[in-house]
């Protein structure tokens, strides 16, 4: 007989809550979000500076973060009736309460990139799985 299986991991914790967490967990993690939540840390900014402190990012990319981030009410934007018109974006209080895991997260990566891109590059020259393992049984 079969024994039962094992469940385990976060996901236990919340059945019933699995796909809103997910949803959430898809948003915060997501690399532009990591960075916009991270820069804007320092404080307020307005739209062209963020876009010129987070290189890579596109205006779409930018535009489409921010709508996300404010639906969900990690960011607020404050629009000024000024010529040229003015637009500025600031974490609101949950926003800040996210700071520390997305530092933490922006700090390991930049801890190990090194790392990650000399395991990228010995994965290109051998393959991976089945491929390593048959390059290096191949070898012996």
């Amino acid at each position: 007989m079969a024994s039962a299986r094992q469940i385990s991991g976060p996901c236990q914790a919340w059945p019933e809550d699995g796909a809103f967490i997910r949803e959430v967990l898809d948003r915060i993690g997501d690399k532009w979000t990591v960075l916009v939540v991270s820069t804007l840390s320092a404080g307020v900014l307005r739209y062209s500076d963020l876009q010129a402190s987070i290189p890579g990012i596109s205006q779409r990319m930018l535009t489409q973060t921010l709508k996300h981030l404010e639906r969900d009410g990690l960011i607020s934007r404050t629009a000024y009736a000024e010529v040229p018109p003015r637009v500025e974006y600031e974490l609101t209080d949950l926003g800040r309460s996210l700071l520390e895991a997305v530092s933490a997260m922006a700090d390991w990566a930049a801890t190990h990139h090194r790392e990650i891109a000399g395991n990228r590059a010995v994965s290109e020259r051998t393959g991976v799985g089945r491929g390593r393992a048959s390059a290096g049984a191949a070898r012996e």
